[in-house]
């Protein structure tokens, strides 16, 4: 999955940038999910625009090793598309 789809994903399900959104709302399997933020989480230039949470009560993803159930993503990822 590239970036770019990765963001019409995110912006469709938050509605905009920097909305926090349930990683489990972006309709992709457990594994996929893992897989497609953990790749981009490892890269800086694409990483510091992805901010994850982890809230009490919701499904959680194991991003490279870290409980995240949310992300938000900050309007400048454009910058890289």
């Amino acid at each position: 999955m590239t970036l770019r789809e990765v963001i019409e994903k995110y912006r469709g399900v938050a509605g905009g940038y920097g909305q926090r959104v349930r990683l489990a709302d972006l309709g992709w399997s457990a594994a996929e999910t893992e897989r497609v933020f953990a790749t981009f989480d490892e890269d800086y230039h694409i990483s510091r625009f992805f901010h994850f949470t982890n809230e009490v009560g919701s499904p959680y993803f194991s991003i490279n090793g870290f409980a995240q159930t949310h992300v938000s993503i900050d309007a400048e990822i454009q910058s890289v598309l």
